[in-house]
């Protein structure tokens, strides 16, 4: 079966995601519970029962993301299901990276877990907010952003009428106002804990390049489509340098699913929990169509199918 598999970042995350999977698949028990010697603490237990409020913390929400998406890929890769392509939203990416052969599955987590502890901070450091802007089109958000103070920049383009900005608290406020007046239909504050993909987390990045220094990335085995750049991308050393510029960068999420559909992708697995990468891309382009793998039973289907 040829397929590209798509990554889900932040967002998709929900108490008891992948507890069917871990029952039913003995490869994904393994890296459930090899997740938790990893890293020392009981993930799996914040996974399976919550409280929300504690797997939706930054720190917890990365790896536990990582984890369940890690095991789906390893469920495929048991039967010989390997990805022509992959691509993950923010987040994601590292799972994609997994799925590429570039990282392993301990460095990966440890990155993940590192991040989310680097991201958190950031946002009780310096104080920033974001907001989702549905109904204008990027070249119009960025006009209206031009018109603000303050550090405010495109975070998520997440199709060709929704965009997430992030920045400073006044200039996000300011900036969901003046994209009302200028026809958004809606503009909505997130409840998020920092303005992640902006230059408020540079201070993060410095950090983070430090940890990535000390990890191995191989070249990968088939390409991954990047958030920073949207384009596929083998070379292990690019790989990483780029995931340091995706904590500063907007995810370019609309120009992943055009280049995708130009390329021979077969079927789009959405690889982890939720469908909101199914969602987006039929925003994007109406020809991708995306197959969830978010519970045990349409894992079985799609390796019944393949």
């Amino acid at each position: 079966m040829k397929c590209s598999f798509l990554f889900p970042g932040q967002g998709s995350q929900s108490v008891g995601m992948g507890k069917d999977i871990y029952d039913s698949f003995e490869v994904a028990k393994r890296v459930f519970d090899q997740a938790n010697e990893i890293i020392g603490r009981d993930l799996k237990e914040i996974i399976f029962s919550g409280p929300a409020q504690e797997l939706t913390a930054t720190q917890n929400t990365q790896p536990a993301l990582f984890v369940m998406e890690a095991a789906i890929t390893d469920i495929f890769a048991e039967k010989n299901i390997y990805p022509s392509y992959t691509a993950g939203h923010s987040l994601g990416e590292y799972s994609a990276l997994y799925a590429a052969g570039v990282l392993s599955f301990e460095d990966g987590l440890k990155a993940v877990s590192k991040r989310g502890e680097l991201m958190a901070a950031a946002g009780k450091e310096v104080e920033g907010t974001m907001a989702a802007v549905i109904g204008l089109k990027r070249e119009e958000i960025a006009e209206v952003l031009q018109k603000i103070e303050g550090v405010i920049v495109p975070a998520n383009e997440n199709s060709p009428e929704q965009t997430v900005i992030s920045g400073e608290v006044e200039a996000v406020k300011k900036a969901c106002d003046l994209m009302k007046a200028a026809g958004a239909k809606r503009a909505i504050m997130l409840p998020v804990s920092g303005a992640f993909h902006s230059p408020l987390m540079q201070k993060a990045a410095e950090e983070f390049s430090k940890i990535l220094e000390s990890i191995n990335f191989s070249n990968a085995r088939c390409p991954v489509l990047t958030n920073v750049l949207a384009k596929p991308e083998t070379e292990g050393f690019v790989l990483k340098t780029l995931l340091v510029k995706q904590l500063t960068n907007p995810v370019k999420w609309v120009d992943i699913m055009n280049n995708l559909e130009k390329l021979d992708y077969g079927i789009c697995i959405e690889t982890g929990p939720g469908m909101v990468l199914k969602g987006l891309a039929k925003k994007c382009c109406e020809s991708i169509n995306v197959v969830p793998s978010n519970t045990a039973t349409n894992i079985y289907s799609l390796l019944t199918n393949s």
